[in-house]
C-alpha cells in the first residue's frame, strides 16, 4: 500500500521528511516492511509552500490498513505544526494505483483540494485532511508519483536531529568538503566551491542535520559515512525527483502562464542591465508573434550574473526558469550562438584626425573642428568571450528540482 503525507511543517519547525522517517520506523516496529521511501518535490512556485514544497510517500508491505492509517494519523497529530495558521496536513492511504497524471500536474502546474479529493474517492483511498486539508494535494501527488513512470530518479540521504532542537547544528565543516571530493560527480550540491560555502546544511529551525543528494543510494550513503557531526537521531534514504528538471515544460514566448516553469528558445533582444540590488535583466524575443519576455538573474545567483551580462542582442539561447510576476527567473541557460558583434562609432575625420559627432537624426556626422562631414559610421568588430554551451546558477542558488549540469543534461 502507499501512504502519502504533506504540509506538516511551518517556518518555525518540523519537516515532512522527518515525520516520514519517524513514521517508517513506527510502521516497521508494528511488523510492516517499508519497501521504498519517496521524497517528491512539487511545483516550486506554489505560494503556500514552506520551503522546498516536498511531500513524501511510503511504499508499505503490511497487513491491517486501519492500523497503519491510525499509526500515520497519530504521528501527524503528535508532530505536525498544526498550530501555525498556514499548516494544513494531508494523509492518504491507498492500495490501488493513483493515476500518474495528477503528479505531473502538481509538479508543473497547480491542483485543487477538490481535484485531489475526487481522485481519491474514485480510487477508494482512505484520506484525512487537517483544518483546510490543503496537504491532501501534495499527499495525493506523492502517491500518484509512484504510478507516473518517472524515468529519472535521484536519491537523498537525510540525517536528523531531535525535532525540539532549534540551535546551531554540530557538524565539522571540513568533513563536508571531504565527502564532496570523495563522491563527486556521483553526489552534488553538498558544497559550493565557487562561493566557498556549504549547501547541504539548513539554516532553518527544522530537524534536518544535513542532506546529501546523488545518483544512487550507495553513493549518498558513502558520502554520509565521511561526514562528522553530532549523532543523528534518525537517518533516512529517500528516492526523489530532485535534480531532474521535472518542473520544466517546453514553452513559447507569448503563451506563458504565471507560476509555470519553462524551457524557452529565443533571441536576446536587449543589452542586459544591472539594476538595484545587483539583479540583472534582459529581454528575450521569439515564439508567438515574435513576442518578448523579461529574464532575470537575481543577486543570489552570484557569478552566473556575469555570464548573463556578457549576452548581446542577436545571441540565440535556450533558458530554463519560472515565470514569476511577468519575468522568467533564470535557473540555467544554453547559449547556441554568440557571434562577433559589430559596434557603430562616429567616424574619425580624415582632415584633422578628430572623432566626429552626430549632426542630427539621419544627418550623418560632422567634425566640430574643421566642419568635414561623413554620411555613415565606422564599424568595429568586437570579439566575444562567451562561448556556446550550458551555464547554470551556483549550488547555493539552485532549486531542489533543477538538474545540475554535473548530471550531464540530455
Amino acid at each position: 500500500m502507499l501512504i502519502g503525507i504533506d504540509d506538516t511543517d511551518s517556518p518555525e519547525g518540523m519537516c515532512t521528511t522527518y515525520l516520514g522517517a519517524l513514521l517508517a520506523e513506527r510502521l516497521e516496529n508494528a511488523g510492516n516492511t517499508i519497501k521504498t521511501a519517496h521524497l517528491i518535490r512539487l511545483n516550486p512556485n506554489v505560494k503556500f509552500k514552506t520551503r522546498g514544497n516536498a511531500a513524501i510517500c511510503l511504499e508499505v508491505i503490511g497487513g491491517d490498513t486501519d492500523e497503519i492509517f491510525s499509526i500515520a494519523e497519530t504521528t501527524i497529530d503528535e508532530l505536525a505544526e498544526t498550530d501555525h495558521p498556514r499548516t494544513e496536513p494531508g494523509l492518504v492511504l491507498t492500495e490501488s494505483p493513483v493515476p500518474g497524471a495528477f503528479y505531473h500536474q502538481a509538479v508543473t502546474s497547480f491542483c485543487s483540494i477538490e481535484e485531489a479529493q475526487t481522485l481519491l474517492k474514485n480510487t477508494g483511498a482512505k484520506f484525512k485532511g487537517w483544518k483546510g486539508g490543503r496537504g491532501l494535494i501534495g499527499a495525493t501527488a506523492a502517491v500518484s508519483a509512484v504510478s507516473a513512470s518517472i524515468f529519472d530518479k535521484t536519491w537523498e540521504f537525510l540525517a536528523y536531529r531531535d525535532h525540539r532542537e532549534k540551535g546551531l547544528r554540530q557538524i565539522e565543516a571540513p568533513s563536508l568538503w571531504e565527502a564532496d571530493r570523495a563522491t563527486t560527480p556521483h553526489t552534488w550540491d553538498s558544497v559550493d566551491p565557487e562561493n566557498n560555502c556549504i549547501v547541504c546544511v539548513p539554516h532553518t529551525p527544522d530537524p534536518v542535520l544535513y542532506g546529501i543528494r546523488g545518483d544512487s543510494e550507495e553513493w549518498v550513503r558513502t558520502a554520509a559515512q565521511i561526514i562528522r557531526s553530532q549523532s543523528p537521531e534518525w537517518t533516512m534514504c529517500y528516492q526523489t525527483n530532485q535534480g531532474t528538471d521535472a518542473h520544466l515544460i517546453n514553452g513559447e514566448i507569448g503563451n506563458l502562464i504565471e507560476g509555470h516553469s519553462y524551457r524557452l528558445f529565443g533571441t536576446v533582444a536587449s543589452v542586459p542591465k544591472t539594476g538595484q540590488g545587483g539583479h540583472v535583466s534582459f529581454l528575450l524575443s521569439g515564439g508567438i508573434d515574435d513576442g518578448e519576455v523579461q529574464c532575470m538573474a537575481y543577486e543570489p545567483t552570484k557569478g552566473f550574473r556575469d555570464i548573463v551580462r556578457s549576452l548581446l542582442p542577436g545571441d540565440t539561447i535556450t533558458i530554463c526558469g519560472s515565470l514569476k510576476e511577468g519575468s522568467i527567473n533564470l535557473e540555467k541557460m544554453q547559449v547556441h550562438t554568440a557571434p562577433a558583434h559589430r559596434r557603430a562609432e562616429a567616424p574619425i575625420c580624415d582632415s584633422c584626425g578628430k572623432r566626429m559627432t552626430s549632426a542630427g537624426k539621419d544627418k550623418g556626422y560632422k567634425c566640430r573642428k574643421c566642419g568635414e562631414r561623413a554620411a555613415s559610421p565606422d564599424y568595429t568588430t568586437i570579439a566575444r568571450t562567451l562561448v556556446p554551451g550550458w551555464y547554470e546558477v551556483p549550488p547555493c542558488a539552485r532549486r531542489h528540482l533543477a538538474r545540475p549540469l554535473i548530471r550531464e543534461l540530455p
